[in-house]
């Protein structure tokens, strides 16, 4: 299996975890837990997320970044990714 594919993999995986919390999530409001603990778990499931996107954001940088920026669209990719950095860190 090559690197791209097991590291594909490891994402969805994540992904998957992730979309379980969010369904636990559901299943607190709807059996109305306590706020903290609701609370808590959405910042649990933010961080997961963040790190997924983090670890997207740096593919994306190594890869599309780096072979845009040795071409002559270059500044315009770089443009793309700040906005993206942006848009994520919102």
């Amino acid at each position: 299996m090559s690197s791209y594919n097991s590291e594909k993999e490891q994402l969805i995986n994540r992904l998957k975890r992730i979309e379980g919390q969010v369904r636990g999530l559901q299943r607190m409001v709807d059996e109305e837990k306590y706020c903290v603990d609701v609370l808590t778990q959405i910042a649990a499931v933010r961080g997961a997320l963040n790190k997924v996107g983090m670890r997207i954001l740096e593919k994306h940088t190594h890869g599309c970044v780096k072979n845009a920026a040795t071409k002559d669209n270059g500044d315009q990719i770089i443009d793309e990714l700040m906005d993206v950095i942006f848009k994520f860190n919102k």
